[in-house]
């Protein structure tokens, strides 16, 4: 082994040891749930996460398959700042998807070696939800108004990895899709996680066709302000910054498409997407 490889397993050997038995929330989206590569890959590193002692909780989107079966169907998608506009029959398609999604990540993790259960936001009253109207009237789109955090901590004093379907529910029982972004960043924020980590199809924050590798609070609103920052990636900065304001020490966004590009970012000095840091 040379001394770079010597110098890079004494790297991640530090990092192992400050984030045993801390909670990671990974939402999963985009590339790596598309293709076999990606998933296995992101299988495997949730196991590894796992097997180091850190608490890794799962919070997947579907938004690509739900887009495409929707497309198929001859319904055309609609989005509003980043959110999709969700009226009944796109509520039922977007909640069948998701629920055939949230099977084949457990599956997957399973399959290599994990402990996954898959849970939707309506069990035990995971997530209560009442209706979103920060964007104007986008139909069934809830905002979340209380985590059941104590469900999620049960699963994971018996050593299973929660896999979370964000789908809740209101008082009055009415079904709210949500923003698997906002859903991973409200549980992170019950949780108090040590870190929330966007698993996307994109590299990170760019501009200009290059990566910002660090960012903090301020520079990441002024990104949005500008229109830097567009499209889906509007909710993971405004969720980052709303996570780093209430104590998540820091959020990463990452290319699933990049095998184990979780893991590079956070066992390395210099990681491979973006984090943001309240400083």
């Amino acid at each position: 082994m040379t001394s770079e490889n010597m110098a890079i397993l004494f790297e991640i050997l530090q990092y192992m040891k400050e984030f045993r038995e801390k909670t990671f929330v990974v939402k999963a989206g985009g590339a790596a749930l598309e293709k076999e590569e990606a998933k296995t890959a992101f299988a495997k590193s949730i196991v590894f996460l796992k097997h180091v002692q850190v608490n890794p909780i799962i919070v997947h989107g579907g938004g690509v398959e739900i887009t495409r079966l929707m497309n198929q169907l001859g319904i055309k998608p609609l989005f509003k700042n980043g959110y999709r506009v969700t009226d009944e029959k796109t509520l039922q398609i977007a909640e069948m998807v998701l629920e055939k999604i949230n099977k084949d990540i457990v599956l997957k993790i399973n399959l290599h070696g994990g402990r996954a259960i898959g849970v939707s936001g309506k069990d035990d009253n995971l997530l209560l939800c009442e209706k979103d109207i920060a964007n104007g009237d986008i139909g069934y789109v809830g905002k979340i108004r209380k985590v059941n955090s104590g469900f999620i901590e049960k699963l994971i004093a018996q050593n299973y990895i929660p896999v979370i379907c964000p789908v809740g529910f209101g008082e009055d029982g009415t079904t709210y899709n949500i923003n698997a972004d906002v859903a991973a960043a409200e549980i992170a924020i019950s949780l108090k996680a040590e870190k929330l980590i966007f698993v996307s199809d994109v590299p990170g924050v760019m501009k200009d066709g290059e990566l910002i590798p660090y960012l903090d609070i301020q520079n990441a609103r002024k990104l949005i302000e500008e229109g830097v920052v567009k499209g889906g990636m509007i909710p993971k900065i405004q969720c980052a910054v709303n996570a780093l304001k209430v104590g998540i020490k820091s959020v990463h966004v990452v290319n699933g498409e990049i095998p184990h590009a979780l893991l590079t970012e956070i066992f390395t000095l210099h990681g491979i997407g973006t984090m943001l840091r309240e400083i």
